[in-house]
C-alpha cells in the first residue's frame, strides 16, 4: 500500500459543505469528526418541552427542531444549522436522563432483560429549508444484576444520558443483547443518515 503523499490536501469523503452544531454532546461531536463533517459549535438553553399528543418520534423531531430556531433566530447563520435530540422509549414511556443515582439505576432495573427503542430526531436548517426525520434504534439488555447496574452508575455517572446509559461503555459492551437498526444512533446520531441529508442542502 503507498503512503499519500505528504503536504497534499485531500478532502473530507463526505464533500459536504460547514454546518453549525446545535448541541453541546461529545458524542454528537465526535461522530460528525469521525464522518469528517467540518462544523463549528453554537448552543443556546433551549425549552425541551412538548405537546402531549405528539407521538414519540414526533417528540424527537420537536424538541430538535426547537434546538436548531433557537441558533437561527440568535445568530441568523449563513450555514446550515443541524440539530438533534435522543429519546429512549420502554413500553410506550419516554424515559428521559436520570435526575441522580437512585433514578439511574431505577431506569436500568426497568430496562433489564428489555428491548427499548432509541428515536433520535434530526432537524437541518438551510436559510428557509427544513430537513427532518428520525431514526429508530431497538435495543435489548441481557438481565442486568443490582451488581452490574450500581458498578456501571458509579464509575460512568450517565446523568447526561437519556436512558441512563451510553453504548459505547462498559454497559454497553457488556450489557446489551442486540441491536436492530443504526448503532451510531444510539449514540445520539444518525450520522451516514445525516451525512445523505446535508449533501441535499
Amino acid at each position: 500500500m503507498n503512503a499519500l503523499p505528504a503536504g497534499k490536501f485531500y478532502p473530507a469523503a463526505s464533500a459536504v459543505q460547514k454546518i453549525i452544531l446545535a448541541s453541546q454532546s461529545p458524542r454528537r461531536k465526535q461522530l460528525l469528526e469521525w464522518a469528517e463533517v467540518p462544523f463549528d459549535i453554537i448552543i443556546h438553553p433551549t425549552d425541551e418541552s412538548y405537546p402531549a399528543h405528539l407521538t414519540a418520534d414526533e417528540i424527537a423531531i420537536h424538541i430538535a427542531r426547537n434546538k436548531a430556531l433557537a441558533i437561527v433566530q440568535m445568530v441568523q447563520p449563513a450555514l446550515p444549522v443541524l440539530a438533534a435530540d435522543t429519546i429512549v422509549v420502554l413500553n410506550g414511556e419516554i424515559i428521559g436522563k436520570p435526575a441522580n443515582r437512585a433514578d439511574a439505576m431505577i431506569i436500568l432495573g426497568k430496562l433489564s432483560g428489555q428491548k427499548h427503542q432509541v428515536i433520535t430526531g434530526v432537524v437541518i436548517l438551510n436559510n428557509h429549508t427544513e430537513i427532518a426525520f428520525a431514526d429508530i434504534t431497538e435495543v435489548e439488555f441481557h438481565a442486568l444484576t443490582n451488581k452490574q447496574i450500581e458498578f456501571y452508575v458509579d464509575k460512568y455517572q450517565p446523568y447526561d444520558k437519556a436512558g441512563a446509559y451510553a453504548i459505547q461503555e462498559w454497559i454497553g459492551v457488556v450489557g446489551i443483547k442486540s441491536v436492530k437498526g443504526d448503532f451510531y444512533n444510539v449514540m445520539g446520531l444518525p450520522v451516514s443518515r445525516v451525512v445523505q441529508a446535508l449533501l441535499q442542502c
